[in-house]
């Protein structure tokens, strides 16, 4: 089964990344289970969430539905079987040498994607990604040769590439895609029409080689959900803390010059992000982030599941809409962009590496200047 228009992934509810209020483990699996009965046909896991609970219980959740009613996404990359944790970096990526060489990746992948399965319970992925690649996932063959394999052994109908979690890798995406397209069927890109940039530069190259793109952080930290409004307070531990100060002033000031758009077409904004998102090249698939809040003010969980899967996708927003929304929410150089950067000089770290000529010729290609386009130069606002 391909992916459907709307998905649900298991960092929402909060529970294996710090989003809102966690839910515990019984709202949790009904929030599953509603996006099921509520119309959401795609779900997606990443072993490395809670070393492996997110599986579980997402497994625990789907027990008992047609295997063949829902399209099962995995995601596999993280070494938390052998490596050990770095703090808020997580776990280190397999390909970390200190872990193992090339001869090994593939054995590595078919060990984690049956254990990743077998928390499921399920005998195979719809799709397998590919999670937070470091330089060595972008470029090496013998990753892909190990994730092609995975695919042949039955483990998965389809292969992926999933960056991350941060912003940027624009250029290794490119060339990842230029150089191993035929193998990848799917991306996840972060994409929302207040964070256009840098994701929509990867989009024609995704378009060209056929890889079809589902795009995360669609609802922008919350914001397109309607309950993070001025003065929002987060918890200590909020994933979204990490954003400049003012952000979520600035969202709501730019959600008000987008709302004439939602009452002509009578959506929501939520509505309003997925169907931008998917009228772009290459898009096919929303899986924006679903939280439960913390305050009484807050709208349930359950509220914003049932409001993506009503998602009207018979609405198309006009071009000049399209190109208006775009202006409104143009966040070019607001932040430094993670991956191939001309600032990075030195060793390769797991989430940022040195421009090389390589990634240089591949912007060349596709009309891309990094020190105009990758790189930071104002402040959101």
């Amino acid at each position: 089964m391909n992916l459907t228009t709307t998905a649900y992934g298991t960092w929402s509810g909060g529970r294996f990344m710090h989003f809102g209020e966690p839910l515990d483990e019984a709202r949790y699996i009904a929030a599953v289970q509603h996006a099921y009965e509520s119309g959401i046909r795609t779900f997606m896991s990443a072993d490395t969430y809670g070393q492996g609970d997110a599986d579980s219980i997402l497994g625990r959740a789907l027990a008992g539905i047609p295997r063949d009613s829902y399209c099962l996404v995995g995601a596999v990359g993280h070494d938390f079987y052998k490596g050990e944790r770095s703090g808020a970096k997580g776990f280190p990526r397999f390909t970390n040498p200190e872990l193992r060489g090339p001869d090994e990746y593939g054995d590595y992948l078919k060990m984690a994607a049956e254990k990743s399965l077998e928390r499921l319970g399920s005998d195979s992925f719809d799709l397998l990604m590919l999670h937070n690649p470091d330089h060595i996932g972008y470029s090496s063959s013998a990753v892909w040769d190990g994730m092609d394999a995975v695919k042949q052994q039955g483990l998965t109908q389809m292969l992926g590439l999933a960056p991350g979690p941060a912003n940027g890798f624009t250029l290794d995406i490119i060339t990842c895609f230029e150089a191993f397209g035929s193998q990848i069927d799917w991306a996840m890109l972060i994409l929302n029409p207040l964070e256009p940039w840098p994701g929509s530069l990867a989009l024609p190259a995704a378009e060209k080689f056929g890889v079809k793109v589902v795009t995360r952080v669609v609802d922008y930290g919350g914001v397109f959900h309607g309950d993070v409004k001025p003065g929002h307070l987060f918890s200590d531990r909020d994933h979204r803390t990490f954003r400049p100060q003012g952000w979520v002033e600035a969202a709501n000031e730019k959600l008000d010059q987008l709302r004439p758009i939602t009452e002509r077409h009578g959506i929501t904004m939520l509505h309003l992000a997925c169907l931008w998102n998917l009228a772009q090249p290459a898009v096919e698939s929303v899986i924006p982030t679903i939280i439960q809040e913390i305050g009484d003010d807050a709208r349930p969980i359950e509220e914003k599941i049932r409001e993506l899967a009503n998602l009207p996708t018979d609405i198309q927003l006009t071009e000049e809409e399209l190109q208006q929304i775009s202006a409104i929410g143009n966040n070019k150089g607001c932040m430094t962009l993670k991956g191939g950067n001309h600032e990075h000089s030195g060793e390769p770290l797991p989430d940022r590496w040195e421009l090389t000529d390589e990634l240089k010729e591949a912007g060349t290609r596709w009309g891309i200047q990094p020190e105009e386009d990758l790189a930071y130069l104002h402040a959101a606002g």
